[in-house]
């Protein structure tokens, strides 16, 4: 049977064309958005009172003058994706550029900034050259690969774990994005998300994948009758800070052993793990802790496809973030599949409540 032509009308055919390049150009704006934290532009504008030439911004990050007409460019493109913002009186004059909610983020000195976060780090891991963005080159020969291996592996030959064991530089890195990332997460998840409630009734908490104990923490801060725990593998715990007494430092595996617990928190653990070893992790934090009805609970914050904001840039970075954690065979998860892998985990009922952006806090109880 034969089929008819379809014809593409001039219209469609421009449309198609000009979205091709636009997608096709993506990654030339993380680039720029990297390159200008490399140069401390955010800094610079930020230590100018908030406003800054092109020729100030020369002159405070020591950006080459014979650049300046690209660099001029560098933030037209910037400016008009939102990072920064640009007064221009007129034709004759420099554009005066200023921060937005974006770079504001991005500004590195914390003391004499109005806002006391810094998310430079994270930036820096998630577009990282050599170990994020190369990943992606290998992204079709995965698909076309008929073993188990990961992304990941498939780029650089080796699990990700064992590079932060083995790499020195990439485990700092992670450790510092995640320390900025938690940060960031648990001040709006303890002030304005309901912390209180979350967190009532509990005397004992093992922040599972912790890190360097930036949440744990931050609820042993906010709740001191809590006895907060962190639990890691060695190569992140060797490196996590003095807490006072306030928050134990474990070493341990959690396929193998969470430490028994009122509650088990995991924050963005599940990404990188298939509903396999999901399962295995969950029915760890089963055993770890007491029935509901003794307080029991596994407080998990994570993306949920399809909840929070439902503006275009939200819904765009769930999906985004999906297919980057791909990378480590891992994935996010629609409401239907969370509550798959925690019935096959032996809990019974689980709440979900959307932090902001794209991520969410879900309760598992058994």
């Amino acid at each position: 049977m034969s089929c008819a032509k379809e014809e593409v009308s001039t219209q469609d055919l421009h449309q198609g064309y000009m979205e091709i390049w636009h997608h096709g150009l993506f990654h030339v704006k993380s680039s720029a958005l990297l390159c200008a934290v490399g140069l401390g532009i955010p800094s610079a504008i930020h230590r100018r009172g908030g406003a800054a030439t092109i020729s100030d911004i020369v002159t405070d990050t020591g950006v080459q003058p014979s650049k300046l007409s690209y660099l001029r460019r560098l933030m037209r493109m910037l400016t008009f994706c939102g990072i920064f913002a640009a007064d221009q009186p007129n034709n004759e004059d420099e554009a005066i550029y200023k921060l937005t909610p974006v770079s504001q983020i991005l500004v590195e000195d914390r003391a004499s900034s109005s806002t006391p976060y810094d998310m430079s780090p994270l930036l820096r891991v998630i577009v990282r050259p050599s170990t994020a963005v190369s990943t992606f080159f290998s992204l079709e020969a995965w698909f076309r690969d008929a073993g188990d291996r990961t992304l990941f592996e498939v780029a650089h030959g080796v699990h990700p774990w064992t590079l932060t064991r083995n790499d020195p530089d990439y485990n700092k890195a992670v450790n510092e994005s995640m320390v900025m990332d938690s940060s960031v997460l648990m001040d709006i998840m303890l002030k304005e998300v309901g912390g209180t409630d979350i967190f009532r009734g509990l005397t004992s908490l093992v922040d599972v994948g912790g890190g360097l104990g930036v949440a744990a923490m931050a609820i042993a801060r906010a709740f001191p009758h809590i006895k907060c725990t962190v639990l890691d593998l060695e190569q992140v715990i060797s490196q996590a800070p003095s807490s006072d007494g306030t928050v134990e430092f474990i070493t341990g595996d959690m396929f193998e052993y969470i430490p028994p617990a009122d509650a088990v928190f995991l924050k963005l653990i599940f990404d990188c793990w298939d509903d396999d070893d999901s399962v295995k992790i969950l029915r760890q934090c089963k055993r770890a802790i007491p029935a509901r009805d003794a307080g029991g609970k596994v407080i998990i914050v994570n993306c949920v496809l399809g909840y929070g904001a439902q503006n275009s840039v939200a819904m765009e970075t769930q999906v985004l973030f999906d297919v980057y954690m791909m990378r480590y065979g891992g994935a996010q998860r629609e409401e239907h599949e969370w509550k798959k892998i925690f019935l096959e985990a032996g809990f019974s009922d689980y709440k979900i409540t959307p932090i902001f952006g794209f991520q969410s806090i879900i309760e598992v109880f058994p």
